[in-house]
């Protein structure tokens, strides 16, 4: 195993040494953070638990860097997604289980094992008379390689379940999309988007009932069946769920502040404002906006 390795020779420094990597810089630079002698307190107390939020919330401002199309931002957020990585990957040096390169080598040998439609069994390019073209039968082949893989990890009839394997941590409605996927992949499906529409109006009818009850656990239980039902419609309109939540909100976001600004241009702020006034303020801001109808939520 690898162990930490020593910093020998002058103080470091936080400055790239002659002909050093950037990548090289970066590690460095995080094991000299994580010096419990010289580094940083906060950097020193962290573990990998803590630093999940922080990691999770990284990979979330890349999404919206793209989402934004703003380069400049992805750059930057792409290095504090990379510092996550790096983290990560020094305190398990550190505790004599991997390192970086150990990381960077075992998603390699992955890329070339999942491809066996481009690289042959010794890691080499197949020639293009040789590589499926069409996408769905390279996804075919990608699951069932994962299959395999989970199957030779796990103990047992558990790691062979049919939805072994699909990352708890995920967000809900990314992990219940990858879950539906995983479940059509077997013909548990619907026929068409047309059908997952009437099954949300179903799971709509069921959450007005259990409300009409005055049954609290039962609301929750329905709410979660329809927020499943409309993961499924995402997937079945090729919809990314996530995708699609994140540009709800930014819009909810944009049309609520300009409803603010339009109130405060007539001299109005939202703590003084009833309901209708907000609501011709937000139908106003839509009607602008090109949007069609009106309502809170809309």
């Amino acid at each position: 195993m690898p162990q930490p390795t020593s910093q020998p020779g002058p103080p470091p420094t936080s400055q790239p040494a002659p002909g050093e990597a950037p990548l090289g810089r970066l590690l460095r630079l995080m094991a000299e953070l994580r010096d419990p002698a010289c580094g940083c307190a906060w950097d020193v107390a962290q573990t990998f638990a803590s630093i999940v939020p922080y990691t999770l919330e990284e990979a979330y401002e890349v999404a919206d860097a793209i989402e934004r199309g703003d380069l400049e931002d992805l750059r930057e957020e792409l290095g504090d997604l990379l510092l996550q990585v790096v983290f990560h990957a020094r305190m398990a040096e550190e505790a004599g289980a991997f390192g970086f390169d150990d990381v960077a080598g075992t998603i390699a040998d992955k890329l070339v094992r999942r491809h066996p439609h481009v690289f042959d069994g010794r890691g080499r390019l197949l020639p293009d008379a040789e590589r499926p073209r069409d996408p769905a039968e390279i996804e075919r082949l990608w699951s069932a390689i994962k299959a395999q893989e989970r199957a030779a990890r796990g103990e047992g009839a558990r790691a062979q379940a049919p939805l072994a394997g699909i990352a708890r941590a995920l967000p809900a409605l990314a992990r219940a999309e990858k879950i539906s996927r995983r479940a059509a992949g077997y013909g548990f499906d619907w026929p068409d988007a047309a059908s997952v529409v009437a099954k949300v109006r179903e799971e709509t009818d069921e959450v007005a009932e259990a409300l009409a009850a005055g049954a609290p656990e039962a609301v929750a239980e329905e709410i979660g069946d329809l927020l499943f039902a409309v993961a499924n419609l995402a997937r079945h309109a090729g919809v990314d769920p996530e995708e699609a939540l994140r540009r709800g909100n930014a819009k909810f976001e944009r049309r609520f502040g300009a409803m603010a600004e339009r109130l405060g241009r007539e001299g109005r702020s939202l703590p003084d404002c009833d309901l209708a006034t907000m609501e011709a303020a937000w139908a106003a801001v839509k009607r602008e906006e090109g949007g069609l109808g009106g309502g809170t939520a809309g």
